[in-house]
């Protein structure tokens, strides 16, 4: 039996070229070297606080940083595993430590409302320095997270821009906080939360235009 040739199908097959598996491994490898990037970063310019290793610091100071931490290593790998779309994807572990952490805003709102002073969070005279800075310091983990959707297939663009944005200001913030002596939980509890919230706003709109496909 004679094969007829398909012209058609030549012409499409010669326009393809091998494609590099995307491994999840590469992808943690790669938002583990913008963290250490990141922080290398804040010790260069700030400076990492000393007070942690000669125990100056409060319980708050673990706490919501090791908050800030999880939540952005949960949503991170999240980010990595929407890259490479599969049956049974599961981001449970990403909103379950978003909803664990949205404790510590909650908390310090709370605190602020019945035993506090509601001005203590307007007039802290380092919290706006520390929401820019924690903002800025997560570009690179943003950067390194929206290269590797660029690289996948996400399913969802939106969700993913979302998680992106929560992943890198967690991130930023959590590095950051390393330099940060102010540990009480008005200041950890708002000034450091709001790039988060300010992450999640911008992966949800800027991030989806990028990773279409």
């Amino acid at each position: 039996m004679n094969r007829v040739p398909n012209p058609l199908i030549d012409e499409l097959a010669a326009d393809l070229s091998p494609v590099r598996p995307m491994k999840l491994a590469h992808g943690i490898a790669l938002v583990a070297l913008a963290v250490v990037g990141t922080i290398l970063a804040v010790e260069l310019l700030d400076g990492l606080w000393r007070g942690v290793l000669s125990g100056h610091a409060s319980a708050f100071f673990f706490i919501a940083n090791g908050m800030l931490g999880l939540l952005g290593v949960a949503t991170a790998l999240a980010v990595v595993r929407m890259a490479g779309p599969r049956v049974g994807n599961s981001h449970d572990g990403a909103r379950w430590s978003l909803a664990m952490f949205a404790v510590l805003p909650v908390a310090a709102l709370v605190m602020l409302g019945f035993h506090g002073d509601p001005h203590e969070v307007t007039h802290d005279p380092y919290g706006l320095d520390c929401f820019l800075a924690g903002s800025a310091f997560s570009v690179l983990a943003f950067a390194a997270l929206v290269g590797w959707l660029r690289r996948g297939a996400p399913v969802s663009p939106t969700l993913a821009g979302t998680f992106t944005g929560i992943a890198a200001g967690a991130l930023g913030s959590f590095a950051y906080g390393l330099a940060c002596p102010i540990d009480t939980l008005s200041h950890l509890g708002i000034w450091h939360a709001l790039p988060v919230a300010l992450g999640a706003l911008v992966g949800r709109l800027g991030v989806p235009p990028l990773v279409r496909w």
